[in-house]
């Protein structure tokens, strides 16, 4: 099981923008990070901070189905969507992300003028 200070650190790792370092620490443990929608989380942010786009993908989708209601969650596997250029795609979630959060009402406008 993954101790607290080990997740804290990757997590850590991610936000300061270095999400190799947390993926070195957080891929041995993904089966069991991906228990939890804050673990399938946290292994989609440091995929998407490295651009490993396919990879956060599985990880967001994974995230937002085991918590619908998580507005971050949903918003970056929009982003992460935009990011490979399927604008279609994101803007749904965009949209869902907005709904909880008008902070992301930028965000899911932009994408909305790029799909017409």
């Amino acid at each position: 099981m993954m101790d607290t200070l080990t997740y804290r650190t990757a997590e850590r790792w991610v936000d300061e923008g270095l999400p190799l370092e947390a993926l070195e620490m957080l891929e041995p443990r993904a089966e069991e990070l991906r228990a939890t929608a804050g673990g399938a989380l946290l292994l989609g942010r440091a995929y998407y901070r490295s651009a490993q786009l396919r990879k956060a993908e599985a990880e967001l989708r994974l995230a937002v189905e085991l918590a619908p209601a998580d507005a971050y969650a949903r918003y970056l596997l929009g982003r992460t969507l935009q990011r490979q250029s399927r604008h279609a795609e994101a803007l749904p979630h965009l949209r869902l992300a907005a709904a909880q959060d008008p902070g992301y009402a930028g965000d899911r406008d932009a994408c909305a003028a790029r799909v017409g």
